[in-house]
C-alpha cells in the first residue's frame, strides 16, 4: 500500500512539471484565520500540495561555542514528536507518502513538506508536532550526532570543505559567517538536548515566517492548514543580534596542505546586497564572467582554450548581513597556478573593461529564456516564491523579472563590473599546488 500510495505521488509531481510558465503564474496573497500571511498558486490539475516556508534565524543563531545547533536540530525534527518516537513517526510519514524536509542556512531555517491532498491534514499534523513539541530523545541526539561527527571528520581531509571553510572563517573572522553551519569536531559534542529546545523557542515564532503553498487547494483550505502546522507558535521569535559585516582578507591566497592529487580553489570578494539598485546588473555581469554554466569567460579560458579544470563558476551570494561574490574550481596540482593566474587575469579583465555589449545581450536572453526551469515543479515553485519573499521582492516580481534584466546597459555592467571585481579577490587552495604558496597579497 505504501509503494502504490509513493507511486501515484511521484506521477503526481511529474505531472505537474512544466504546468506553469512564469507568465502565466496567478499568485495569490492570502491570510490564514490565525493572521498569517502566505502566498498560493493554485494548481488544480494533480491532488498535490507543497509547502515550503522559512524562519528567520538560522545557524547564526547557533550559541557561541555550540555551532552546529540549528543543523542538529533540523535532523532531528523528524526523529519523534508529541508522542511519537522515531520509528512511530517515521511510520506515519511512510504510511501516508509524507516528504517533510528540513534544512538550514546561516540566516535562515528553511522547511518543506509535499503530501497527496487527501492526505493533507496527517502531512500537516506531523509538521506541527515536529514543530512545537520535537522530543529531541536522548537515543536519537546521540545517534544523529555520531552520523554529524563522522561526516565532520570525513570533511577533515576533503580539500572542497576545507577550501570552503578557510575562505568563510577568513572572511568573516569572529562573526556568524565565518562559522559552517554544520559546525566542528569541538563544538558538536557540546551541544546538549536543552540547546536544541532554547533554539527551537527562539527560532520558531509566528511574526516573521515566510509561507508558500503550491497545490489543488482553496485560500479557505489552505488558510486552515497553516494555522495547523504554525499556529501554536509563540507570536515572536527571540533572536540575537546579528552585525553587518563585509568580507575580510581580499587580497590574500591561502594555501591548505592536504595530500591529493587535485587542488581545490576558492576565490572570491564583496558582492551586492539583493535590495541593493545595482544587483540586477551585477547578476547578469557575474553570469558573463562565471555564472554561465558553459558560456562564461571563465569557462572558456580555464575549460575550453586551456583545458586546465571540468568546470570553474562563480555566484552572487546574499544573506541579510553580508553579500559576497564566490568562486570555485578543481585542477590538478601541477597546473593549480596556472588556473588561478587565468582566472585572476580574468577577473581584472572584466573589472577594468566590463563585458561587450555582444556578451550582454546574450546572457540578457540566457537569464531571461531560462528562468521557467526554475518552476517547472511545484516544488520549485514553493521554493521561489519562499525567496521572492524573504528578498522582499514583490508578488508581482516573477512579472517583472525580464523587464528588470532588459534596462540593464552597457554603462550599467562596465560601471557595476569595477563595483564587483575591482577591489581583488581572498583566494584559498586546498591541496599541494606547484608553485603556489600563501601571500598576504596576491596583486
Amino acid at each position: 500500500m505504501t509503494r502504490f500510495v509513493a507511486s501515484i505521488l511521484c506521477a503526481a509531481i511529474a505531472l505537474i512539471a512544466g504546468v506553469h510558465a512564469a507568465s502565466a503564474m496567478t499568485i495569490e496573497k492570502i491570510v490564514s484565520p490565525g493572521g498569517i500571511e502566505a502566498w498560493l498558486v493554485r494548481e488544480k490539475a494533480v491532488p498535490l500540495i507543497t509547502l515550503n516556508y522559512a524562519f528567520l534565524g538560522g545557524a547564526s543563531q547557533d550559541e557561541p561555542g555550540k555551532a552546529g545547533t540549528a543543523h542538529l536540530a533540523a535532523d532531528l525534527l523528524d526523529e519523534g514528536a508529541g508522542d511519537l518516537d522515531s520509528k512511530a513517526f517515521h511510520e506515519r510519514l511512510e504510511n501516508h507518502a509524507i516528504e517533510l524536509g528540513f534544512q538550514v542556512g546561516r540566516d535562515y531555517f528553511h522547511g518543506s513538506l509535499r503530501a497527496l491532498n487527501e492526505y493533507r491534514d496527517e502531512a500537516f499534523g506531523l509538521l506541527r508536532l515536529s514543530l512545537i513539541s520535537p522530543r529531541f530523545d536522548a537515543d536519537a541526539i546521540e545517534r544523529v550526532r555520531g552520523q554529524e561527527l563522522a561526516a565532520l571528520q570525513r570533511d577533515t581531509t576533503n580539500p572542497n570543505d576545507l577550501a570552503s571553510r578557510r575562505w568563510w572563517q577568513t572572511a568573516f573572522p569572529g562573526h556568524p559567517y565565518g562559522i559552517d553551519t554544520k559546525g566542528t569536531l569541538e563544538t558538536v559534542p557540546r551541544i546538549t538536548a536543552g540547546d536544541l529546545r532554547s533554539y527551537v523557542r527562539r527560532v520558531f515564532a509566528r511574526n516573521q515566517v515566510k509561507v508558500s503553498i503550491v497545490g489543488d487547494i482553496d485560500p479557505q483550505a489552505a488558510g486552515a492548514l497553516i494555522d495547523r502546522a504554525f499556529g501554536a507558535l509563540p507570536e515572536k521569535n527571540d533572536l540575537s543580534p546579528v552585525a553587518d559585516t563585509t568580507p575580510k582578507g581580499l587580497g590574500r591566497r591561502i594555501v591548505i596542505d592536504v595530500d591529493v592529487p587535485q587542488a581545490v580553489v576558492t576565490f572570491g570578494g564583496q558582492g551586492l546586497a539583493r535590495n541593493d539598485p545595482d544587483f540586477m546588473t551585477g547578476y547578469v555581469v557575474n553570469h558573463i564572467l562565471g555564472g554561465g554554466s558553459f558560456s562564461s569567460r571563465l569557462y572558456k579560458e580555464v575549460r575550453e582554450k586551456r583545458g586546465l579544470a571540468y568546470g570553474v563558476n562563480t555566484s552572487l551570494i546574499w544573506f541579510q548581513h553580508a553579500a559576497v561574490v564566490l568562486g570555485g574550481t578543481a585542477t590538478r596540482a601541477d597546473r593549480t597556478a596556472e588556473a588561478l593566474a587565468v582566472i585572476e587575469q580574468e577577473t581584472k579583465r572584466m573589472a577594468a573593461e566590463g563585458p561587450t555589449a555582444e556578451e550582454l545581450e546574450a546572457a540578457k536572453s540566457f537569464l531571461k529564456g531560462t528562468y521557467a526551469l526554475s518552476l517547472d515543479t511545484s516544488g520549485k515553485i514553493a521554493v521561489q516564491l519562499t525567496q521572492i519573499q524573504l528578498d522582499n521582492l514583490g508578488i508581482d516580481y516573477i512579472q517583472r523579472r525580464s523587464a528588470l534584466i532588459d534596462a540593464v546597459t552597457l554603462e550599467d555592467a562596465k560601471r557595476v563590473a569595477r563595483r564587483l571585481y575591482g577591489d581583488g579577490m581572498l583566494v584559498t587552495v586546498a591541496g599541494r599546488p606547484k608553485g603556489l604558496t600563501s601571500s598576504a597579497n596576491t596583486e
